[in-house]
């Protein structure tokens, strides 16, 4: 890298650090504080109930205080990874950063501490003195071997998790490494040996774990700066290397690395040397994990062994050996079961759950995340992503199910399977609010065509359709294109095994295709030869035959496209009769909760009567997800204020909808800040009919509901489910080209539900 490149990205890092304000956390309320009833809650005399409970009984602490879900990342600064010792307050941004990912990855809040304390029995005091405001300590960045003795004192003196990330975390993520590398190459634990550089306080925990994994002691020849670490040596020794001391009259790494299965470097920049690799044995395991410069470059170890299998601790080569794989997940599966400590068998229950996760074929989430990756279980592969969200519900799970079994939780779970469910809502927005709707799919067994059926999004929404749905999947596609993109993304599924394939190129039922179609249209200016061309070319046209034909119960479409272009062509087939398109409604997730808008998408300027049966759709609909609607029709006129633009509109749909009884509470019409804040609309229409705040939005303009769809969706975090296509049976949804493969999994839960279960 050059010197301007090396500077630019310095620049950067530092303007990122200190803009828009310095630092990278801040401290926020998660209790409202907007007045006096408030504050007596928060502060007295209210908070005394609340502490007298705690003195009752200690383990109220986690139900009216944050410390149930609070850790402290500690250091003295004496040995920050790649920098060295320099001490407690240049530390401070690292730990910073150790926070953020306790939060972004597992949600867990912390407070990073750095401590001006270089005697290791001093340090140990004041983390032990920490106990009452937290609910487990990371230890981070301290020396060795001053950090076994801060470990060993805290976890003899408090009741909490005490972890040294450094020495577990990632002894951890090498384990589970190991565990598929030796899967790849077809070795065992028992029966390899092993050569390791870095006698430090990472590389020693390292070799403990595979120890606890099935490595045999004997087989271990662990190296250091000085040389082999050998019986009868006395020169930079102590008790946890001398646990690997070898009888033995070699002396160096060259000495014992004939025929090696496994090299594990933690040390420095080139110990490992390209004809050390050539003499270790077939298929050698090659963990080079010395940051920012590894023991051995990847390229110059596939010159000399091409079999080889690569790890190392950069991102930017195969096989990151990362502790965030790690370090979240087994703090929240601790944190959630009240675990006293993390012992044994919650770390193997950890290394083996992240080694299975990579086995697994990989998250929709995780290849958008890592675009253009190649993330296919096998020697290039061998451990998941940080950004796999299924981390958090695998890894935290089977941690707290081993601190169940093993005895250290005090607060025992009831239901794993509800305690996965919540895990993965916490990383999924829209999973709690999706989970009336898969219950709804699971009663039925629906057939979904997908007519964008070759777009990789589709393929992984198709594994997780047969993976979470009773439905069955119809991919319109070439199935020659469809198999080889389904191998290149390690998909389990197959085309003709898994799902139906409707090949647009050649299927036997083009000519029931496209009759079917001429005859919907042949007095719609339609030929014989224009409906075969349309048949053969418009995936769209062919997944609505199918549905009008009954061979698929409902289609979904739009990840590539207009929507209004799709729109024509499926009212074509599937409107009439009673049939016609209402308006889509599109589910924004929140922060603060779920925000229905329509109509999004189908009507630009719709009247009244189209205004009334949006309402009515979108109130049915609101349902599916468990919830009670409350609609407020949104215009720029405020309860008759102005009798030009959208007001006039909202009036006549009110009275459309006065006609008749309704099931569900509405109002109109409105401001948007009315429709969501009750106080407001009451000074501006006092005895109005909605109570609280309204859930359901409904626009006179489609460019009024795209636009605070898009804001919400872009500048306020939102995720969109949708949009859901009403008027059509369920029929027929077309989604946007911004979806996701979880989008689409979601859309198919909805396509998925009979329409008489909803109404």
């Amino acid at each position: 890298m050059s010197e301007t490149s090396q500077e630019s990205l310095r620049q950067a890092a530092l303007f990122y650090h200190e803009n828009p304000k310095p630092g990278k956390l801040e401290i926020r309320a998660t209790k409202p504080l907007a007045n006096g009833r408030d504050l007596s809650r928060a502060y007295s005399p209210g908070v005394a109930e609340a502490c007298l409970e705690i003195k009752a009984d200690p383990a109220n602490a986690a139900r009216y205080t944050a410390r149930g879900n609070l850790v402290a990342v500690v250091s003295n600064g004496t040995a920050v990874l790649g920098l060295g010792n320099i001490g407690p307050l240049a530390s401070k941004p690292v730990m910073e950063g150790k926070a953020v990912l306790f939060k972004k990855f597992a949600n867990i809040d912390c407070f990073d501490i750095e401590l001006d304390q270089p005697d290791p029995e001093k340090l140990a005091d004041i983390v032990c003195a920490l106990e009452p405001t937290f609910g487990a300590i990371n230890l981070e960045d301290i020396k060795a071997p001053d950090c076994f003795t801060v470990e060993k004192i805290c976890r003899e003196r408090m009741n909490i998790p005490v972890f040294h990330d450094d020495q577990h975390g990632t002894a951890i993520v090498v384990g589970a490494a190991a565990t598929n590398a030796l899967h790849v190459a077809g070795k065992s634990f028992e029966d390899i040996k092993i050569v390791s550089t870095g006698g430090g306080a990472a590389g020693l925990a390292c070799l403990n774990m595979l120890l606890k994994l099935g490595v045999k002691r004997e087989n271990v020849w662990l190296c250091d700066i000085h040389g082999l670490v050998y019986e009868g040596r006395t020169e930079d020794m102590n008790p946890h290397k001398a646990a690997f001391a070898q009888a033995s009259d070699k002396r160096t790494l060259d000495d014992v690395v004939d025929g090696a299965d496994l090299f594990l470097g933690l040390s420095g920049a080139g110990v490992l040397k390209p004809e050390q690799v050539a003499r270790m044995a077939a298929r050698p395991i090659i963990f080079a994990l010395a940051n920012p410069n590894p023991e051995i470059m990847p390229d110059l170890v596939r010159e000399v062994a091409p079999d080889a299998i690569m790890a190392t601790g950069r991102s930017d080569f195969p096989n990151q050996v990362n502790n965030v794989l790690c370090f979240p997940f087994i703090f929240r599966g601790a944190l959630d079961v009240g675990a006293t400590e993390i012992n044994d068998e919650m770390a193997i229950a950890c290394v083996t759950g992240i080694a299975a996760l990579a086995r697994a074929t990989t998250s929709a989430e995780a290849a958008a995340a890592y675009h253009g990756e190649q993330m296919t279980f096998g020697r290039d592969y061998l451990i998941p992503k940080p950004f796999d969200p299924r981390l958090s519900a695998v890894v935290s799970s089977a941690v707290a199910m081993a601190a169940m079994e093993s005895g250290v939780a005090t607060r025992p779970l009831d239901d794993l399977g509800a305690y996965k469910e919540k895990l993965n809502a916490s990383v999924f927005k829209s999973a709690l609010l999706m989970r009336p709707v898969f219950d709804a799919a699971r009663t039925a067994s629906r057939k979904i065509v997908f007519s964008e059926g070759e777009d990789e999004r589709v393929l992984r929404a198709a594994q997780a359709i047969l993976e979470e749905t009773t439905e069955h999947p119809i991919l319109i596609g070439r199935p020659e294109v469809l198999e080889s993109r389904c191998e290149r993304m390690g998909l389990e599924i197959r085309p003709g095994r898994d799902f139906h394939v409707v090949n647009p190129h050649d299927d036997p039922r083009y000519r029931d295709y496209w009759e079917s179609y001429h005859t919907l249209m042949a007095r719609k200016g339609v030929t014989p030869d224009l409906a075969r061309a349309i048949l053969r070319t418009n995936t769209t046209a062919i997944a609505s035959i199918m549905v009008h034909r009954g061979e698929a119960d409902s289609m979904i479409c739009g990840t590539f496209g207009e929507y209004r272009w799709h729109l024509n062509y499926i009212t074509q087939v599937l409107g009439g009769r009673g049939s016609e398109p209402q308006g889509a409604l599109s589910l924004m997730i929140l922060e603060d909760g779920p925000l229905f808008l329509a109509d999004t998408q189908v009507w630009t300027e719709p009247n009244a009567e189209q205004i009334a049966a949006t309402t009515i759709g979108a109130a049915r609909h609101v349902r599916r997800f468990g919830l009670t609607p409350k609609v407020a029709l949104c215009s720029r006129s405020q309860f008759g204020n102005q009798a030009d633009g959208t007001g006039p509109r909202m009036r006549a749909a009110l009275d459309i909808l006065d006609s008749c009884p309704r099931d569900f509470m509405y109002e109109g019409e409105m401001h948007v800040d009315s429709a969501l804040d009750a106080d407001l609309r009451e000074r501006l229409m006092p005895g109005n009919r909605l109570e609280g705040a309204a859930n359901v939005l409904i626009f006179a303009q489609a460019d009024a509901a795209s636009g605070v769809r898009n804001i919400l969706r872009l500048k306020a975090g939102g995720l969109e489910v949708g949009p859901i296509l009403m008027g059509l049976g369920n029929r027929a949804h077309i989604v946007t080209p911004s979806i996701s493969s979880r989008g689409l999994l979601n859309m198919a839960a909805i396509a998925g539900t009979p329409v008489a279960s909803y109404g």
